[in-house]
Parts: C-alpha cells; sequence; structure tokens
C-alpha cells in the first residue's frame, strides 16, 4: 500500500528509489514505479470520503464540475459518483495510474483520468472548474526537489483554474504556519477557512465538532495555547476563489477567518 511522505521532510530531497536511480516524489518516474509495485490496489491518502463528505457536501454542490488533483488510485472519486457527484476529473502525473484506473472506471461516464502534471495544467482554460480537491499532493511537492517553486506552480494553476466563488480544499499535514504561506501566492485572492480533521482511528476525546472552523491570527497562524487533540490530525484549508476587484487602489488580498471572526 502506498503512505503518506514523511511530514517531517518538507523542503528539497529526493524520496525514493527506483531501478537503483535516487528519485524525488515530484517525479513521474518514481510514481510509475510505485503503482506497478502496487499493482493498482486503492490506497486513499489521508482520509477516506465517509470522513470528508461533511466538508464536500458543505462547499461543492453535486452538479459541479470538480479537478481531482492527484487521484493515484484512490477510491474517493468512485464514492463520491456514489453520492450524486456528476462530473470529476482525476489527474495524476503517473501515466502507469492513469491507465490503470481508465481500465477499472471505462463504465463510469461521471469520472475522467488524464495523465498531468499539475504544475503545468495549461490544457484546461482559465475558470473552468467550481472545485479542486488535494489530499496529499501538495504535500508530496513540499518533500520534492524545488519545494517552494513547486508549490507555487501548483498553487497559481489551482487559481487559474477555479471560477469566482468556486472551492480549493486542501487536505494536507501541514500545519498553517507551513501551508498559508504557500496558499498566500501573490495573485491569489482566497478566502481561507482553516478545519481540522483527526487522523482515521483516533479514539480520544474532540472537543470541537470537525465542521467548527478553527480561527487563525492575523498572520494566519494558529492562536497560541492552541493544540489539537490528536498531535498527528490533518488539516483541511477550505479556499474560496473570492472575486478579483479591478482598477486602481484594488490590491488582491488573501482573507483569512481570525479569531472571532464569523
Amino acid at each position: 500500500m502506498s503512505s503518506p511522505p514523511p511530514d517531517d521532510g518538507e523542503g528539497e530531497g529526493s524520496d525514493g528509489n527506483a531501478g537503483g536511480k535516487s528519485l524525488s516524489y515530484g517525479e513521474a518516474e518514481y510514481w510509475d514505479a510505485r503503482y506497478v509495485e502496487e499493482g493498482g490496489a486503492p490506497y486513499d491518502w489521508y482520509q477516506r470520503y465517509d470522513a470528508l463528505r461533511p466538508f464536500v457536501r458543505r462547499f461543492v454542490p453535486p452538479a459541479s464540475r470538480l479537478l481531482m488533483i492527484g487521484c493515484g488510485s484512490a477510491l474517493m472519486s468512485e464514492d463520491m459518483v456514489s453520492d450524486g457527484y456528476v462530473e470529476i476529473v482525476n489527474i495524476d502525473i503517473s501515466s502507469v495510474v492513469i491507465e490503470m484506473m481508465r481500465k477499472k472506471y471505462f463504465d463510469i461516464p461521471q469520472l475522467q483520468y488524464l495523465r498531468m502534471d499539475v504544475r503545468d495544467m495549461s490544457m484546461f482554460p482559465d475558470e473552468s472548474f467550481d472545485c479542486a480537491i488535494d489530499k496529499g499532493t501538495l504535500d508530496s511537492l513540499m518533500c520534492g526537489v524545488d519545494a517552494p517553486l513547486s508549490a507555487a506552480q501548483m498553487v497559481l494553476e489551482v487559481d487559474r483554474l477555479i471560477r469566482p466563488g468556486g472551492v480549493f480544499i486542501l487536505i494536507t499535514y501541514g500545519d498553517p504556519s507551513v501551508r498559508v504561506p504557500h496558499l498566500n501566492q501573490p495573485g491569489c485572492n482566497w478566502k481561507i477557512v482553516l478545519y481540522i480533521l483527526p487522523r482515521p482511528g483516533f479514539t480520544g476525546k474532540i472537543r470541537r465538532h470537525v465542521l467548527d472552523p478553527v480561527p487563525l491570527t492575523e498572520r494566519g497562524r494558529l492562536p497560541d495555547g492552541f493544540v489539537p487533540e490528536d498531535p498527528d490530525s490533518h488539516y483541511v484549508y477550505v479556499c474560496e476563489k473570492m472575486q478579483v476587484l479591478t482598477g486602481a487602489g484594488s490590491p488582491t488580498i488573501n482573507h483569512i477567518e481570525r479569531q472571532g471572526e464569523e
């Protein structure tokens, strides 16, 4: 089975080995070799759809045109179709897994699978999706070579593709101190709201309902003294693309839900 990248390895580096060659999480060759080894067994990084469903149903109408970033061999898109979603375009850098998924879902017209690098999605026109979902792709890029550049390229491409009023849902192990700076790319105009979701199997007591947003400071950080009940929680960033105001004196601003705000 696949496993998420290590959560202590952000920054440049190489993360795998195929045929004696050191490879990065951002390289197609690494993922092709990995999916061949795993034989196409289904695997959902971080969270299954049943755990993420409250967020998806709240922010993504079933009629939306949705982009699933770094789909891999996950069951999430299949589960979403079963839940009424009508158009999901799945992309992945690995041609191996894309071919596997095309064969698996050839008879489900709601699902499309394309081999694509999230850092260059130029085949899609501007503002052609209502929503994009990522769980693990940005984290993988952050473990690879040229991490800050790769992250910027990905976020700017996602911003380009989403219509104003649409959302980018990012599921990650990265807390706000290491993820908000990458979401706050110049030229993006997100309203960012943070939620925290305990990892699957966590049995401790959770005081906050998962759909209660976590307030952030003005700098986009967790409040002083705030510690998630599950130290291995996943962070869910719901980034709404705001309408960009044009004209002099109307700069692009990223809005962050702060302490004390609704």
